[in-house]
């Protein structure tokens, strides 16, 4: 009776629903599609309309995700961004406290011009890690540092390999390498007198200044007097100094970098000292306060070592040092000149060797650019990652120096305009803090214009003379794409230009031009080595060589 009251509702049920109105009908699609896994009539579970709602569901939350992860980071930006302000402003009231300084306005600032803006108005130190630290703890991102240690080792290789096929054994001298860095001892000793030199006189200077600047009867002619003392030691004896040792001596091109740029970098710090701590003795003379706020001689020797060119009596510091990081990076340092190294001997020297035997023209020029371009981007991204990164960040280590912001995401600029300002960021910081607002302070907010062509030829004059010095020749191709095609790419590819394709121009740019620059000096390096003069003129010395060497082979 049961199994067969059971058969009957079984074959009722179809009918019934069959037979239904509209409106039941509709509410049993409802149902149906509310309920993913709704039992079938003969009892199974809908799965593929079960998968099918999940994929929906899952497409959904990709859709939502990029909007959700952006507003996340934005949200997250600010609130550091205003813990960062508050922690500032808590430092500044305390240095307020500490030291003297002056109290005017910006309009009053204008009038005088006597006084600069307080420190608190410049650069502010906080403690945050380097970028690529953070981005290298992503695996994704860390993979492409695999990839280039694979192509470092397939550069040892490639070389092992034709040494011994052309020479029978595996070559190992490194000649390259001793011959940059030849002649070690003379740099050594000659970093020992411009450090020794930068650490006593400006500070000597400025404590004599600093201690009768008050009781002075003639201010103005006592300050001139010790302000051209330092400028003439800023002129003479780091300037002209250094360059005739790397000169005379004719050292190797490695070793004149080591020496110009400590050189730069001593003139640089040697300038920002004084242009900070001279404001604070002239704001406590003008209150005729009792206390002078000079710095410990301990602050300006840690500054010296630092790696930042912006004074401060203190940073942000570390609580302790790990020393195996610090192995860490000069380790990554020695194997980024290896890098190097094995780059100019496969890549650029077996080509440039013989190049000034064929006639200068502009079949051999075009080709010679696009050939220079993946050697040129290496040496970029090495120098990038062995100095800015690994350098800087090992110093940073060892004095315990938190504020480990020394670039910024570059990579990602859009304009020009963020790329020089995100790319050297110590370097940007002087230049803009101590040329760049110090010119708008001087001559007014309407010339920013002229302010920043100014900062540009600065910038270009010395990257110029850095590379004139080193490599022996004037051959003026860094200054010119730097005021030429810099600035029309600065107010073309300005901040405006938003989108990937602005950053697929600025990276094709950039190739071209490291391109541009590994070409022409390399040409002008063989070119000297092949074509020397016996007496040149002025314009031999101006007239690059490498446009008719070939002439003299």
């Amino acid at each position: 009776m049961v199994g067969e009251d059971y058969t009957s509702i079984r074959h009722r049920q179809p009918s019934s629903t069959g037979h239904g109105t509209p409106e039941k009908n509709e509410m049993q699609k409802r149902s149906e599609a509310e309920k993913p896994f709704q039992n079938s009539s003969n009892g199974w579970v809908d799965v593929d309309r079960g998968i099918t709602k999940k994929m929906q569901l899952i497409a959904e939350a990709e859709e939502l995700k990029p909007a959700f992860m952006k507003e996340v980071d934005s949200q997250f930006t600010e609130f550091v961004n205003r813990l960062i302000a508050k922690s500032v402003l808590l430092e500044s009231s305390t240095a307020t406290s500490t030291f003297p300084v002056a109290t005017c306005s910006e309009r009053d600032l204008h009038k005088t011009k006597g006084l600069r803006a307080p420190p608190e108005h410049g650069k502010l130190f906080t403690a945050r890690r380097s970028l690529l630290d953070e981005l290298f703890e992503v695996d994704h991102i860390r993979t492409i540092y695999h990839m280039f240690i694979a192509l470092l080792i397939l550069f040892i290789l490639s070389t092992l390999v034709v040494d011994f096929i052309d020479e029978g054994r595996l070559v190992l001298e490194f000649d390259l390498l001793v011959f940059a860095f030849g002649k070690f001892p003379v740099v050594i000793s000659t970093w020992l007198c411009m450090f020794l030199s930068t650490f006593i006189l400006p500070y000597g200077l400025f404590l004599q200044w600093a201690q009768g600047h008050c009781c002075s009867s003639h201010r103005k002619i006592r300050s001139l007097f010790f302000g051209m003392l330092f400028m003439l030691f800023q002129s003479i004896g780091l300037g002209f100094g250094p360059t005739y040792v790397a000169v005379s001596y004719a050292l190797p091109p490695a070793s004149r970098f080591v020496i110009i740029l400590e050189q730069v970098r001593l003139i640089m710090k040697a300038y920002s000292f004084i242009r900070e701590n001279v404001p604070r003795v002239l704001s406590s003379a003008k209150e005729k306060s009792s206390t002078i706020p000079v710095p410990q001689v301990t602050q300006y020797l840690y500054f010296l070592f630092a790696p930042t060119l912006i004074y401060r009596d203190n940073y942000p510091r570390n609580p302790m040092i790990r020393w195996g990081y610090v192995a860490t990076k000069f380790a990554q340092v020695i194997g980024s000149l290896f890098y190097a190294y094995y780059i100019f001997v496969r890549l650029c020297i077996p080509p440039f060797r013989n190049i000034s035997q064929e006639p200068f023209n502009l079949r051999g020029l075009v080709l010679c650019i696009f050939n220079s371009i993946l050697p040129g981007v290496l040496i970029l991204f090495l120098v990038f990652f062995a100095f800015l990164h690994c350098w800087l960040n090992a110093f940073a280590e060892m004095l315990r120096f938190a504020d480990r912001m020394f670039y910024k995401d570059w990579w990602n600029s859009t304009s020009y305009a963020n790329y020089y300002r995100t790319w050297n960021v110590v370097v940007h910081d002087w230049l803009y803090y101590y040329a760049y607002r110090d010119f708008l302070w001087f001559f007014g907010k309407k010339f920013k214009a002229a302010a920043m062509l100014s900062v540009f030829a600065v910038s270009a004059a010395v990257h110029e003379y850095v590379l004139g010095v080193c490599f022996g020749y004037f051959y003026p191709v860094l200054f010119c794409l730097f005021m030429c095609f810099g600035m029309v790419f600065n107010f073309i590819l300005n901040d405006r230009r938003k989108g990937p394709i602005w950053n697929v121009i600025m990276w094709t740019s950039l190739f071209l031009g490291q391109g541009v620059i590994i070409c022409l000096y390399s040409q002008e390096w063989y070119a000297h080595q092949y074509c020397p003069l016996k007496n040149p003129t002025f314009l031999d010395y101006v007239k690059p060589r490498s446009w008719d060497c070939h002439i003299q082979i």
